[in-house]
């Protein structure tokens, strides 16, 4: 009889299916990281914890002890830029134009800080598409003034360029990109600044165990490096919690999602785990609240973005989101409100971090490609969201997990 009504209830999902679509493209063509839908809806995503590896929760950095790219001021060097790449137009802009958006703040109270030290943020729009990331990374490399890059954004962009800026010599630190293989290829130009997903998969696994005593877990993933990624390593710490039965793939752009949900409702989990970003999480969501609304939805940091709430609406309350990026400390929310005219999303924090960094690289006299790797390779300080220094790979020395709910 259950398995009936859940069938039944895919079934009354799918009837609306069109008008969710739509909606959903229309709100994420608009690439602002937040709309309407979210403010309508009154949900926000809300820190709960960090955590490290085995569930359990840590410490965060306090912001008067974090980099601050307008002090001590009044430094002299030659003009120089930096760069971002990433997806600014396209199904998942938001999360592009967020990192754009923090390193920009970042060089914005650096240069009224420093009249005589300008720096430039040059931006550049993949689309968060590996193929024409390839295209866009010839653009930077050439720019032979460009001494840093911010990026690339996402997993399978990143492993496409990589190489191309490993041979640049162009040091890049992605805010964003949690692929675990990105930092096996011999690329002595590429850090991470963040955790990544072999951190994030046994950390929210642990969590949602331990902390929230969920017993079965379906492992949904999308089609792309950093679902298999994440999807993978959460399935792994999940051991005998994750229900192999329910375990399923669906595709970048797809909104019908009555195939894998019915595996879903049929097993009766606690808990299903989406390994993608918004675009898809949001409707996922949706229908998995119309088919099972007892079964706990829970996602990474690809759908930890206000457009998530925006387009699932309602159905997002309550929803755990996973990310290896810190939560907005409230003097930089204020100045990110008044810049931008909207709230930082995810990976902001981490791209003012990362831009102030380069930053002080180039007022301490790293105005060379050479020179700002090497900078960088042996820089140890405190950001807003963490702690930053590299092992030689271009991991972290220290890697931590924030876990959120809508509320």
């Amino acid at each position: 009889m259950r398995r009936r009504m859940a069938t039944a209830a895919i079934a009354v999902t799918l009837a609306g299916m069109l008008a969710v679509s739509a909606c959903s493209s229309k709100s994420t063509d608009s690439g602002s990281g937040e709309s309407s839908g979210a403010a309508n809806s009154g949900l926000t995503i809300s820190p709960v914890a960090q955590i490290d590896t085995s569930g359990q929760e840590q410490p965060s950095v306090a912001e008067a002890n974090a980099l601050n790219p307008a002090q001590p001021g009044g430094k002299t060097c030659a003009p120089a830029k930096i760069a971002t790449a990433g997806a600014l137009t396209g199904a998942d802009a938001a999360l592009g134009i967020n990192i754009k958006d923090g390193a920009q703040l970042a060089v914005d109270q650096h240069n009224k800080a420093n009249p005589n030290c300008t720096i430039t943020l040059k931006t550049f729009d993949t689309e968060g598409d590996p193929q024409k990331a390839t295209q866009v990374a010839p653009q930077i490399v050439n720019d032979s003034s460009i001494t840093g890059l911010i990026g690339p954004a996402f997993s399978g962009e990143t492993k496409a360029t990589g190489g191309i800026f490993n041979q640049a010599g162009l040091v890049s630190v992605t805010a964003s990109a949690t692929n675990p293989t990105l930092t096996n290829n011999g690329w002595k130009t590429f850090f991470r600044g963040l955790a990544n997903d072999d951190v994030q998969g046994p950390a929210v696994a642990n969590y949602l165990t331990k902390k929230l005593g969920k017993k079965k877990v379906c492992v949904i993933k999308d089609d792309t490096d950093y679902g298999a990624g994440l999807a993978s390593a959460v399935t792994a710490a999940l051991g005998s919690n994750a229900d192999a039965d329910c375990s399923g793939d669906v595709k970048k752009g797809e909104r019908d999602f009555s195939a894998v949900l019915s595996k879903v409702t049929a097993a009766q989990p606690d808990a299903l785990f989406y390994a993608g970003y918004y675009s898809e999480a949001a409707p996922l969501a949706q229908q998995l609240k119309s088919a099972a609304s007892n079964v706990v939805f829970v996602s990474g940091d690809g759908s930890n973005d206000p457009q998530f709430t925006a387009q699932a609406g309602d159905s997002a309350k309550g929803a755990y989101l996973s990310c290896p990026c810190g939560p907005a400390p409230s003097q930089f929310a204020t100045q990110y409100k008044a810049a931008f005219n909207q709230a930082p999303g995810v990976y902001s924090v981490e791209a003012y971090d990362i831009a102030s960094i380069m930053m002080k690289g180039i007022e301490e006299g790293n105005t060379t490609r050479p020179k700002m790797l090497q900078y960088i390779s042996q820089y140890h300080g405190a950001g807003l969201a963490r702690q930053y220094s590299w092992t030689p790979k271009g991991e972290l020395s220290t890697s931590l997990i924030w876990m959120y709910q809508v509320k």
